[in-house]
């Protein structure tokens, strides 16, 4: 694990009873880093929107620093490393969602950063069905020469299947769990994640100590969704988990797939309904995510040439600024930059993209051209 004089106040903000993850970067916001938090008066932090008696009275005391304590021995123990929102490191795609986790721990080798990240996930309970569309999009990706980062969450059914055949297809994978990293839920998957520290990682936000909670495993969900530039939802009921983190991966502007199914098979329902209502693109095989996602165009040269002589509005010459100075760039933060609204954001890049002036990538993502 790296030195870092503030590493116990960043692990100890995890671990003040009651507050959560926007919450704890609100107050490093207002008091401007995590030992500061912690060295603030309580009539101060009282002050701060959202936190109050009650959290004042459990930062300024001593428990949560104890607990950082204890932590961060299992972690050197372990060999276990921790990623935190504003340092450097944090993966870039989760820092662009509010309620990311202020810290996260990972045991594993791989960048969290990759050029490509697909999460995939579905029902614990794959049919034969399920399970060959997962095996065929994994292998024939990999065929077309892409190199993906798959992201699931290591339960039974789909979730497993797509770390089995990313490694089978010697691609890294990262398991995003709902527990801490001392044990390995369910127990039967322990030697695939085994397999998966050595090619990829186990992340979670939860610390060693934290019980076995069915709410941590829906928590959970937004790291998945947010992991990735899209999520592609294999084979899902009318409910469950994989519905939510489709959900959430649409709340991050993110790209989301469905695999269609028989209209009378329960196992498909979710799927059929994230496309009825459009909440979903419907794929049947990879070359329909190497399509939408426009990663055929970007495994070539950059052959399209922007017009000289384009005479650009305010706005749109804005935009263009702004993308070669800060190179990639997703849409949310080019509308934040700008103070644009998303909905103009879009029409104008659409514009940009129509005159060869920029490209777009997986994730919502544009570069400029020149």
């Amino acid at each position: 694990m790296e030195k870092d004089p503030e590493v116990l106040y960043k692990i100890g903000l995890s671990f003040i009873n009651g507050i959560g993850s926007i919450n704890s970067k609100k107050l490093i916001a207002y008091v401007g880093s995590p030992e500061g938090v912690f060295r603030e008066k309580k009539h101060n932090l009282q002050k701060i929107p959202g936190i109050g008696d009650f959290l004042s009275d459990e930062i300024v005391g001593t428990e949560a620093l104890k607990s950082a304590e204890k932590e961060i021995e299992f972690m050197i123990k372990h060999g276990i490393s921790y990623f935190f929102y504003t340092d450097n490191n944090y993966p870039r795609r989760l820092k662009q969602c509010e309620d990311s986790p202020i810290v996260i721990y990972f045991k594993g080798n791989c960048s969290l950063d990759q050029d490509k990240i697909i999460s995939i996930v579905g029902t614990r309970r794959a049919t034969s069905y399920g399970l060959e569309n997962c095996k065929n999009l994994i292998s024939d990706l990999v065929e077309m020469g892409h190199k993906i980062l798959i992201v699931s969450g290591l339960a039974y059914g789909i979730d497993v299947s797509a770390h089995k055949n990313a490694l089978k297809n010697s691609l890294e994978t990262v398991g995003v769990l709902g527990h801490g990293l001392n044990l390995i839920y369910p127990a039967i998957h322990r030697n695939v994640a085994k397999e998966i520290v050595n090619h990829g990682g186990l992340l979670t936000e939860l610390p060693s100590t934290s019980a076995l909670d069915p709410g941590h495993f829906v928590k959970r969900n937004r790291i998945i969704a947010g992991l990735a530039d899209a999520t592609i939802v294999v084979e899902s009921g009318k409910k469950g988990g994989s519905l939510i983190t489709a959900e959430l991966a649409n709340s991050y502007n993110r790209d989301v797939f469905a695999f269609p199914g028989r209209i009378n098979d329960k196992l498909s329902e979710g799927c059929n309904h994230l496309i009825k209502t459009n909440q979903a693109a419907l794929i049947e095989s990879a070359s329909d995510l190497e399509y939408i996602l426009g990663w055929q165009i970007n495994n070539k040269k950059k052959v399209v040439q922007s017009q000289i002589f384009i005479e650009l509005n305010t706005e749109e010459q804005k935009i263009i600024d702004l993308l070669k100075e800060n190179g990639k760039t997703p849409i949310d933060l080019i509308a934040l930059q700008t103070q644009f609204p998303v909905s103009k954001v879009s029409s104008v890049l659409l514009k940009l993209e129509f005159s060869g002036l920029v490209v777009s990538l997986p994730g919502k993502i544009y570069e400029s051209v020149n």
